[in-house]
């Protein structure tokens, strides 16, 4: 189950979106807007749903949430975007990699 919301998920929610992976729940963030996708089995269904909602590619980043041991990855192969001077699928830019991370556990906060 995908959900796509600005708001913080709910426990209920975040039960719903571990049914693709169990212990992980993959995310695309849009930094700009502070909107989070997340419970994809492929990180491109949740950025076509935010492109679909008004995204711009270049504020979309993929990565994701450890249930258990409470890590944030940031590492999607939405994120190799050489013009965007990503060339990798790991989050670069550190600056850019700390909003992704905080607006995770924003989105996360009641399970971090």
């Amino acid at each position: 189950m995908i959900i796509t919301k600005s708001k913080p998920f709910t426990k209920e929610e975040i039960e719903k979106l571990k049914e693709q992976f169990d212990v992980y729940i993959k995310t695309v963030i849009d930094v700009k807007r502070n909107v989070c996708s997340a419970g994809s089995d492929r990180h491109f269904d949740s950025e076509k749903i935010l492109l679909e909602d008004g995204s711009s590619q270049s504020n979309l980043w993929g990565g994701g949430i450890d249930i258990e041991t409470k890590i944030i990855d940031g590492h999607s192969f939405i994120n190799i975007r050489p013009k965007d001077k990503n060339t990798s699928n790991e989050i670069q830019d550190p600056k850019l990699r700390k909003t992704f991370k905080d607006l995770t556990r924003q989105s996360f906060k009641e399970i971090l």
